[in-house]
């Protein structure tokens, strides 16, 4: 049978919940003005794809009065062109290059890595991508959004990576369920089953299919089992005193690469397909496509170059610093305009509209 569901619906339930549960808790007081509660709910900028604005934080800035200052204007535009240009020339180059992958009926190990590999960088250039955007509209209107994602390809362990990816919906997931389940107050055994509750329904909030339940199991998982883990891991971080970069490393690369085999669970349109490409990465044959990888990696320079000096810098506005002089300023906002107009893919819809 096929469902027709309103668009968004998914985003704005979460809202309308979140102002309901907030106003049964006690903390936050209802409303009443219908145009001010429909607003919160409803404001367009984030209502396709997020963030999840909660109505604790959007409510107040309706029904107070707004300023619109020099300095949200020109973050909001920062925001909208570094939004376009993760959509269009990082998501949008990468989606045949990943299409192509798991389209395929016998993936070969080389293209299983290099669809994976893509996909990682696309889904996170057109889902964040599209939370600038939003951020950045919204902040030209006098209102501030939350934060969604925050270097989330620099985590160190799961429960890091959920506090950088879709931060709005993780935490909503952690008030709003994990911690009215018990959260980690009741022992490991009930915490593990409490971490597993709440990601299997978070895999399910993007749509009623086995690879997203099997990809929420997964996150589920592996956070229950580095917590099984922390103690021996933090003596084995002892080892590497000497050489903590060496150590921050390690860890990086290691929580990028569970993540990337997350990303194939969600990416993959089967179960017989993710069996079939898990399969090849553990019984490898051939060798990588180095052309593939080569473009796949051009195609995200200028997006891992921005991110680590943001990482570096702890700021994610160092854009805006007085410490880069404007001529560099301007040759970077040049050349980010030129690859987003001219050399950008062909137009592809947000991957989260459909969910």
């Amino acid at each position: 049978m096929e469902i027709i569901l309103p668009v968004a619906i998914s985003f704005y339930t979460f809202q309308a919940m979140s102002y309901t549960i907030d106003v049964y808790r006690g903390k936050l007081h209802s409303t009443r003005s219908f145009w001010d509660f429909f607003l919160a709910v409803l404001y367009f900028p984030h209502l396709v794809a997020g963030p999840i604005q909660r109505a604790s934080s959007l409510l107040p800035q309706v029904t107070q009065p707004r300023t619109i200052r020099a300095d949200q204007v020109w973050e909001g535009l920062h925001l909208i062109a570094w939004g376009y240009f993760k959509k269009v020339f990082i998501a949008d180059n990468l989606s045949p290059i990943v299409n192509a992958a798991f389209a395929s009926p016998e993936p070969s190990t080389a293209m299983t890595v290099l669809g994976v590999y893509a996909f990682t960088f696309q889904i996170y250039g057109d889902f964040s991508g599209y939370t600038d955007i939003a951020r950045g509209i919204a902040k030209i209107m006098g209102f501030e959004f939350v934060l969604n994602f925050n270097l989330p390809y620099f985590a160190t362990h799961p429960a890091d990576f959920w506090r950088r990816w879709h931060i709005s919906l993780s935490s909503w997931l952690r008030d709003y369920l994990y911690k009215p389940l018990g959260g980690s107050r009741g022992g490991a055994w009930l915490t593990y089953r409490n971490l597993m509750i709440t990601m299997l329904l978070g895999g399910l909030w993007h749509g009623a299919a086995w690879n997203f339940v099997l990809w929420g199991f997964y996150h589920g998982a592996i956070q229950a089992l580095h917590r099984m883990l922390e103690p021996g891991l933090r003596r084995l971080g002892l080892g590497f005193a000497a050489l903590p970069s060496l150590w921050l490393g390690l860890r990086i690369g290691a929580m990028f690469l569970l993540t990337c085999y997350g990303w194939l669970l969600f990416r993959a349109t089967s179960l017989d397909q993710i069996g079939q490409m898990t399969l090849t990465l553990l019984h490898p044959s051939g060798g990588l496509d180095g052309a593939g990888m080569a473009k796949v990696s051009w195609i995200i320079a200028p997006l891992v170059l921005v991110q680590l000096v943001q990482w570096r810098s702890g700021d994610l506005f160092f854009m805006r610093q007085a410490w880069l002089p404007k001529p560099l300023r301007v040759v970077v906002y040049a050349l980010m305009l030129y690859l987003t107009v001219f050399l950008g893919g062909q137009p592809q819809s947000f991957v989260y509209f459909q969910f």
